[in-house]
């Protein structure tokens, strides 16, 4: 392809009083963007070819310098790409136009591979992108963890370990599931973003766990042995008298594990609970303990 003049600035998107690193770290973004192996667009490969052109000038400070002063007849009308340094190793050609090592170096660093001997491009490999999507599990599996075969929308399967007392947001990655490489480059990662199920009687804090724990009027009064769930089974705890709603009592090591396998805390919230309805005597027994008791749970408020 035959270029003429181009305000090469202008192709690589940097001010005309642009550093070196600023005209590299620009040169390589558009690299990486238009480079053919990457981009099937059809106009791709020509604009690759410009924008390499403009870096192989820029980047030269003897060429940048005649550019800067003489503008479009920095080469007095002369056809760059016959010129000294491009070589036609963009379409064709021997590839040998860009062979020092800073054009060489980032292709070989960033697409993995080197320049094919028959065609500028060929023979550069790039790593396949990294995926992401969702995995739901139970507060039960987040924490006993183990191995949990999924299906994916595309039609792979995999059989995935989730670890003990994985928390909702935490990712899970599978090393080469990922998206494909370009020109046999190896394949990304898989990403497994937690998504916890809502449990209707726990809740999560940290390592710890909450749960609510009904308690009549007078096993609050009076204190009581009461049956609470655990995510083993259930346990025993005890209500103190004179317990009101939104006490804790905890549960050591009824939690979630945690970092080095120690394991959280269980706490009961007590919640009193109010027959909707009274029996005769029920009625009663409570219209005597109003006459008698002086306790006023508004007093000082």
């Amino acid at each position: 392809m035959a270029v003429g003049y181009r305000d090469y600035f202008e192709v690589l998107g940097v001010p005309r009083g642009a550093s070196d690193e600023e005209i590299r770290s620009a040169y390589r973004k558009l690299a990486r963007e238009y480079h053919p192996d990457v981009n099937s667009d059809p106009g791709a490969e020509d604009r690759f070819k410009e924008v390499s052109e403009a870096y192989e000038v820029l980047r030269d400070p003897e060429k940048r310098e005649k550019y800067e002063r003489l503008g479009a007849n920095w080469k007095a009308g002369e056809d760059v790409s016959g010129a000294s340094g491009f070589g036609g190793g963009f379409g064709g050609g021997n590839g040998q136009g860009f062979g020092d090592g800073d054009f060489s170096d980032f292709f070989e660093s960033f697409f993995g591979g080197r320049r094919g001997a028959s065609r500028g491009f060929e023979g550069f490999s790039m790593r396949g992108g990294d995926q992401e999507t969702t995995i739901e599990v139970t507060l039960e599996e987040a924490a006993r963890g183990g191995k949990r075969k999924i299906s994916l929308a595309d039609g792979r399967d995999f059989e995935v370990r989730i670890p003990p007392g994985v928390r909702d947001g935490q990712k899970i990655r599978l090393a080469g599931q990922g998206g494909e490489g370009a020109s046999g480059g190896p394949a990304g990662d898989l990403y497994l973003r937690v998504r916890i199920k809502r449990h209707p009687r726990f809740r999560r804090e940290d390592d710890d766990l909450v749960v609510e724990i009904p308690v009549a009027p007078w096993e609050a009064a009076l204190g009581a042995t009461v049956p609470v769930s655990t995510l083993d089974g259930s346990a025993k705890v005890k209500v103190p008298a004179g317990s009101s709603s939104g006490r804790r009592l905890r549960l050591r090591g009824e939690g979630m594990p945690g970092p080095g396998g120690r394991k959280g805390d269980l706490y009961a919230s007590v919640r009193i609970v109010v027959p909707k309805a009274l029996e005769k005597r029920e009625r009663e027994l409570f219209e005597e303990l109003a006459s008698v008791s002086r306790f006023d749970p508004r007093q000082g408020r």
